[in-house]
């Protein structure tokens, strides 16, 4: 059946629409949406960079956080809104490769419904205790853990992240009992790290850094495959004999399908500019997340990689959503 006449013009209208909104792409301020709430190393990435960001694309980009799940309301958000660049989503590895594996039911379709536009940074997972508990190295954590089964507390930043994995992957390879206690993001997590209230927690560099810099946290090992040039003192799982606890996490920009290929290569050479910015490169760096800008079809095999490499790794380490 031959399309009509009317239906022919709408869709030729349509194409011409999509066109001039690409070349005049953007017009009005953007919003990145955070699916943590403020304060957390995601966060924290997110307001550094996006000063940069709207000086390069010329109209203010506005940090939106929308926590909860996992960051899968904001993911939802995202996957709901208008395809039209306008609005974008810094995800992590836990929202887009691993909650996909162990949530029941996911709000969206991670794969379907939304697209690539680059990597931004990476940074491990670093376990820290407070200084009241005696441990200082893994081996010690370790023992006062069998010593005590099911008795020290380990805060994540939620129950399906990579934090949460992280800490289950150790628990399964030191074959130690402890009580993992999931907190609605990273910052409220540290917080009652540092207030006590949890022992310990595991958590990305970014939002660590500044505690243990202070003597407030103690930091015990990175879920890394090296040091980080930020803690050269602090050693790897890997070094202290749990070669199976790496979790690396990575966060990277997201839009929603159907967004024109023309405003995600304009999103695309934004993101470039800005993370190759030396002075926001430096500031990264120094809060302990490296940037790692992409082209959209990198990033976009690198997803599909990670989802793939999680799925199995989720499954086996037994965490569960809370």
């Amino acid at each position: 059946m031959q399309p009509s006449p009317r239906t022919v013009l709408a869709l030729i209208a349509l194409g011409f629409t999509q066109l001039v909104s690409a070349q005049n792409f953007p017009a009005k301020p953007l919003r990145m949406i955070i699916g943590f709430p403020a304060g957390g190393p995601i966060d924290i990435v997110a307001r550094l960079m996006s000063p940069k960001l709207g000086e390069a694309l010329g109209q203010q980009v506005i940090v939106d956080n929308r926590g909860g799940a996992n960051g899968l309301i904001g993911g939802e958000a995202v996957a709901k809104a208008a395809p039209d660049g306008y609005t974008m989503m810094l995800i992590s590895t836990g929202t887009a490769t691993i909650s996909p594996h162990i949530y029941p039911k996911m709000p969206y379709d991670a794969q379907r419904d939304l697209v690539c536009v680059t990597l931004v940074t990476q940074t491990g997972e670093l376990l820290v205790v407070h200084p009241s508990l005696p441990v200082k190295t893994v081996k010690e954590m370790i023992a006062l853990a069998k010593a005590r089964p099911g008795q020290i507390s380990i805060a994540s930043t939620g129950s399906g992240g990579l934090p949460h994995l992280a800490l289950e992957l150790f628990k399964q390879q030191a074959n130690v009992n402890m009580l993992h206690v999931p907190f609605n993001g990273a910052a409220p997590a540290v917080s009652n790290a540092v207030g006590g209230q949890v022992q310990g927690v595991i958590a990305d560099l970014p939002v660590l850094q500044p505690h243990i810099q202070s003597g407030r946290l103690r930091a015990l090992a990175l879920a890394a495959p090296k040091r980080s040039p930020l803690f050269p003192d602090v050693p790897t799982m890997i070094e202290q004999g749990l070669p199976k606890v790496e979790a690396v996490n990575w966060y990277g920009i997201q839009v929603p399908a159907k967004t024109p290929p023309d405003v995600i290569a304009k999103l695309n050479d934004a993101f470039n500019k800005t993370l190759n910015d030396p002075a926001l490169r430096q500031t990264l760096v120094g809060r302990g997340a490296e940037p790692i800008p992409s082209t959209p079809a990198e990033f976009a095999a690198f997803v599909k990689a990670e989802y793939e490499k999680w799925g199995p790794i989720a499954k086996a380490s037994g965490a569960k959503v809370d």
